[in-house]
C-alpha cells in the first residue's frame, strides 16, 4: 500500500504570532517556523502503518515556498521515503491545496491520503473534505484510531456524542486528530540518512492547478485585550451587569 501524507509548514506551536503593522496578515520574517502539529501526527501514523507491515512506501507532500523542503526534511527524518514540493511563494489556500493533492494522486495513485484535521495558522478544517469530494473517495475525519484491514480502513473518530467507528473502502481520506498518536523524534541518523532521500520540485502550472487565491484578506487584528473583573455586592447586581452592561442575558 501507497501512503500520500500532506503537510504544511507554519509559525511553530510556541511562537507568540504578532500581527504586522499596516494589519494585512501576521509577522513571518525571522519567525520560527515547523511542521504542522496534526499534519506530525499523519506522518507518525503513516510510519507506524509501515512499521506494522501494512504499507510500502511513505509520499510527503507540502506546497509552499522553498523553505518548505527544511519541513519535508523532517518528515522524511521521521520515516518518509520520498517527498514532493509544491513551489509557490503565493498565498495558497485550502481549494487550492486540494486540488493540487488531487493531481498528485491522480499521478501517484496512493491507497491512502493522510493529512492533519487542520492547519493551526488559517484554522480552516477544509482540505481534507474538500480533496476527498474532488476524487470521489470515502473520507474518515479526525480520526483517533486508524485500523487498515485488507482493502479496507477502520476510522474511530470524535463525535460529541462519544467515539464513532466507520469503515471506509480503500482508496481513502483519513485527517488526524490530537489523540490518535504522540509524534516520535526524528534520530540523528535518520535525520543524516534524510539529507540523501529525494524530493521532486514542481510547480503548480506543471499539475495543472491555479493556486490564484479566491479570497482577500481585508485586514487581521488582534483580539480586544481582557478587561478586568468587577466585584458585585450581590447576585441582582449581578444579573443587573450581564443583563444592562454585558448584554448577554434578556
Amino acid at each position: 500500500m501507497k501512503i500520500l501524507v500532506a503537510i504544511k509548514r507554519v509559525v511553530d506551536f510556541n511562537v507568540k504570532v504578532r500581527v504586522k503593522a499596516d494589519k494585512t496578515g501576521v509577522e513571518l520574517a525571522n519567525v520560527k517556523m515547523s511542521m504542522n502539529p496534526f499534519d506530525e501526527i499523519a506522518v507518525e501514523e503513516a510510519v507506524r502503518l509501515k512499521e506494522a507491515g501494512k504499507a510500502t512506501e511513505i509520499i510527503i507532500v507540502s506546497i509552499g515556498p522553498a523553505a518548505a523542503q527544511e519541513t519535508i526534511r523532517t518528515a522524511l527524518a521521521m520515516g518518509g521515503d520520498r517527498g514532493i514540493l509544491v513551489q509557490t511563494d503565493a498565498e495558497v489556500q485550502p481549494l487550492a491545496v486540494a486540488k493540487v493533492l488531487k493531481a498528485l494522486a491522480a499521478k501517484e495513485n496512493p491507497n491512502l491520503i493522510v493529512l492533519g484535521k487542520q492547519a493551526i495558522d488559517d484554522d480552516s478544517n477544509q482540505v481534507g473534505q474538500m480533496l476527498a469530494a474532488l476524487l470521489g473517495w470515502p473520507q474518515g475525519t479526525f480520526a483517533s484510531k486508524v485500523v487498515v484491514e485488507g482493502d479496507g480502513v477502520a476510522v474511530t473518530r470524535e463525535v460529541d456524542g462519544g467515539l464513532e467507528t466507520i469503515s471506509l473502502k480503500l482508496p481513502a481520506v483519513v485527517t488526524t486528530d490530537l489523540r490518535l498518536n504522540e509524534p516520535r523524534y526524528a534520530s540523528l541518523p535518520n535525520i543524516m540518512k534524510a539529507k540523501k532521500k529525494t524530493i521532486d520540485t514542481m510547480a503548480p502550472d506543471a499539475l495543472g492547478v491555479d493556486v490564484a487565491p479566491r479570497l482577500a484578506t481585508l485586514k487581521v487584528e488582534e483580539p480586544p485585550k481582557r478587561q478586568g473583573g468587577v466585584k458585585v455586592a450581590d447576585v441582582a447586581a449581578l444579573v443587573d451587569k450581564l443583563r444592562n452592561e454585558a448584554k448577554v442575558i434578556g
